[in-house]
């Protein structure tokens, strides 16, 4: 317990991306203004302060959206360098034509090609450094889990070579084939292993064991806390790693783990994301009549057929409300009835396929944001035949409706497709961990993800 740890967790290794980022790019700049032919930057004039905050601003925004701070691109030599260039590549742009806050164009618009050089090549060595130092093992997060092995092992397998988390041991009834480290959970003594290596939490699901062992499991659990060993459940694990709640917080006692987060009765906080939604519904909605043209035209060749369509949807508190679309099916496709969409559904037309993965198909909606009966982040709103089937197999299902419905939501960045019940089932635990932690950073989280999903053409 003495061995000092070099674990760094999510956080801190996103904060270190960023900073590095920022010193390296300002840095490189400034050498490049003494030692090198690069002048369209001039440290010695009074505006550097704003343009160099003015770049940090888009370098960090173009970061998120291009991934460069997701730590599973972190990892990838490849994906590093294709975030990266599209991230400079980005940054440029746009800061050499945003007016008067910026450095005026250089004559010689060679110094645009430096620019781009000096905010990208250097990031890309220092990632691949990052690479190198930071994925080795002794920076992984030590751990044990504690459980029965047809409990913990769809998540050890989900973790084991995450680059993120190293499991020294598991305590468990039986042996997991493919995952090193088992102790019998009838024999093992977690303070004689503990104290060979430097644990930094320990998981514990008590589930399915006898009394007996989970009281001599706790007496051992207590002199491990007092050692300072961080000892958390299954469940708060499982919630943080998967960005869901788990299966076992939807049964009679739910009220212990789901709450409405407080910003759901936060004025300020309704206020500024009803600002949000009109502002960015505004800003859609003309944008979109320049583009109805060759959406007509597209719509005529690869749709045949009316370009907008409406469904009546469910909303906030369970009320009815009609949704606009594009058309992305073909004509009739549910003559039959309501039929779940699913990948690579058969209906959807070769332009339709277009709408879904550039969410084209979604923008009418901000019509329906503008009335108040949407917002831009929530549960995405379902068809009354669904809701109602799904309402009576699913507890809980109606806790979803406590929010407006938004265009995109949490379900929908993380796990786009769910044709089946058990699907839904899942996609249910995202929308109830949105409702759960409801903040402006998680809805900004998701604004982001869902900009990537359409540049990276990932959508439905």
């Amino acid at each position: 317990m003495d061995k000092k740890s070099s674990y760094y967790n999510l956080s801190e290794r996103k904060f270190l991306l960023r900073v590095v980022d920022i010193l390296l790019v300002t840095v490189c700049l400034f050498l490049a203004t003494l030692f090198l032919n690069f002048s369209y930057l001039n440290f010695s004039k009074e505006p550097i302060f704003t343009w160099i905050f003015l770049l940090i601003f888009y370098y960090l925004i173009f970061g998120e959206v291009f991934q460069l701070y997701n730590l599973n691109v972190s990892n990838n030599r490849y994906l590093i360098v294709r975030s990266v260039v599209l991230t400079a590549f980005s940054t440029t742009i746009f800061y050499i034509f945003t007016p008067f806050i910026s450095p005026e164009l250089p004559t010689n618009r060679l110094q645009i090609v430096y620019f781009f050089l000096l905010i990208s090549v250097p990031i890309i060595l220092w990632r691949f450094l990052y690479t190198w130092l930071i994925f080795s093992p002794k920076f992984f997060k030590n751990i044990v889990f504690i459980g029965k092995s047809e409990r913990i092992e769809k998540i050890l397998n989900k973790i084991k070579n995450d680059n993120f988390h190293n499991v020294i041991s598991y305590i468990s009834d039986k042996e997991i084939t493919g995952i090193n480290g088992f102790q019998n959970i009838s024999s093992a003594k977690l303070d004689s292993f503990i104290k060979k290596s430097y644990i930094t939490e320990v998981i514990v699901s008590k589930a399915g064991f006898s009394k007996e062992i989970i009281d001599s499991l706790n007496k051992e659990l207590i002199l491990l806390f007092e050692k300072g060993v961080n000892i958390i459940s299954y469940e708060g694990f499982y919630e943080d790693l998967t960005g869901r709640v788990p299966k076992e917080y939807l049964d009679h006692n739910f009220y212990k783990y789901i709450n409405f987060s407080k910003n759901n009765e936060n004025r300020f906080y309704l206020f500024w994301v009803r600002f949000i939604d009109i502002a960015i519904s505004l800003f859609g909605l003309i944008s979109f009549t320049v583009l109805i043209p060759l959406l007509l035209l597209g719509n005529l060749i690869g749709n045949r057929g009316p370009l907008f369509y409406t469904q009546i949807r469910v909303g906030e508190n369970g009320k009815f409300f009609k949704i606009y679309k594009l058309r992305s099916m073909v004509k009739n496709a549910e003559i039959n009835g309501a039929v779940w969409a699913k990948k690579n559904d058969a209906r959807i037309t070769s332009f339709g396929k277009f709408l879904r993965n550039t969410r084209l198909d979604e923008v009418p909606q901000f019509f329906n944001i503008l009335k108040g009966e949407m917002s831009i982040i929530g549960p995405r709103p379902e068809r009354p035949e669904f809701v109602k089937d799904l309402e009576d197999k699913i507890p809980f299902y109606a806790i979803r409706h406590v929010v407006r419905p938004g265009l995109t939501g949490w379900a929908q960045v993380n796990y786009p497709y769910a044709s089946t019940l058990e699907e839904q089932r899942i996609k249910l635990r995202y929308d109830l961990y949105y409702i759960k932690e409801r903040n402006s950073f998680l809805d900004f989280k998701i604004l982001i993800k869902t900009i990537t999903t359409i540049l990276y053409y990932r959508g439905q």
